[in-house]
């Protein structure tokens, strides 16, 4: 894959060095096994796309890929309401990060008692509080990716920083 943009800032690591323990102790957080690899994942490959950034997307299209995920399924996380491809659980937690991304009509919670007695009808309260923890962890790097604006790679040891 050619690179064409350029990064908007320097790695913010050079500058704020506690950003490597942070990031390591998410994914230590998250790295747990109590909910499959594949559906972190899945979760911040659609976070990504709500938020419509191409390093997130690429990166998590690159994990999925590597996991030897179908393209149909990866291709499908744009329209998981409607695809066959995913299991239950899967879908609790794409609902759970979309309720968690994006703004909840007017009057209305964004994550409902409906939604959560969902999720926790899939997830223990280990895996429930993991995968929380993970689209927390997605939102921390939301914030580096669209205004820092890497460059889009499929695996974090590539130069993501011009």
């Amino acid at each position: 894959m050619t690179n064409t943009s350029i990064s908007r800032m320097p790695n913010p690591g050079e500058f704020v060095p506690e950003l490597k323990d942070i990031s390591a102790a998410l994914f230590r957080a998250t790295g747990n096994r109590s909910v499959p690899r594949t559906t972190m994942s899945l979760v911040h490959l659609r976070a990504g796309q709500i938020v419509g950034n191409t390093y997130l997307t690429i990166l998590n299209t690159g994990f999925l890929r590597k996991a030897g995920e179908s393209e149909e399924r990866i291709t499908a996380v744009s329209s998981w309401q409607d695809a066959p491809c995913f299991t239950d659980a899967e879908r609790a937690a794409l609902a759970l990060v979309e309720a968690t991304l994006q703004p909840a009509p007017h009057g209305r919670e964004r994550v409902t008692d409906e939604l959560y007695a969902e999720v926790a009808r899939h997830y223990d309260q280990k895996a429930l509080a993991t995968l929380t923890i993970a689209i927390g962890q997605i939102g921390f790097f939301i914030a580096l990716a669209v205004i820092g604006k890497p460059q889009p790679v499929t695996s974090l040891a590539d130069e993501q920083w011009d």
